[in-house]
């Protein structure tokens, strides 16, 4: 979780990622952001996010985001 919250912080550093569970929703996260953060936990954690995963629920929340990354690496 400690690596996916740099990842966020390097990309969006002006949220509250730590309590946020609307990054999607009230548009703090924008659809470059986004692909952004894709292409991190691809390069940085060696998941592979295919299209369907990349959904709102998936990246409303940094915890929404670990989920993934854990289903993805499990």
């Amino acid at each position: 979780m400690e690596k996916l919250l740099e990842i966020l912080e390097d990309i969006q550093p002006d949220a509250d990622y730590a309590t946020c569970t609307t990054l999607i929703d009230d548009g703090i996260l924008d659809s470059f952001a986004i692909l952004s953060i894709v292409g991190e936990l691809e390069e940085q954690l060696g998941v592979e996010v295919s299209p369907a995963d990349i959904i709102p629920a998936n990246f409303n929340s940094a915890q929404a985001l670990w989920d993934m990354v854990q289903r993805l690496q499990g």
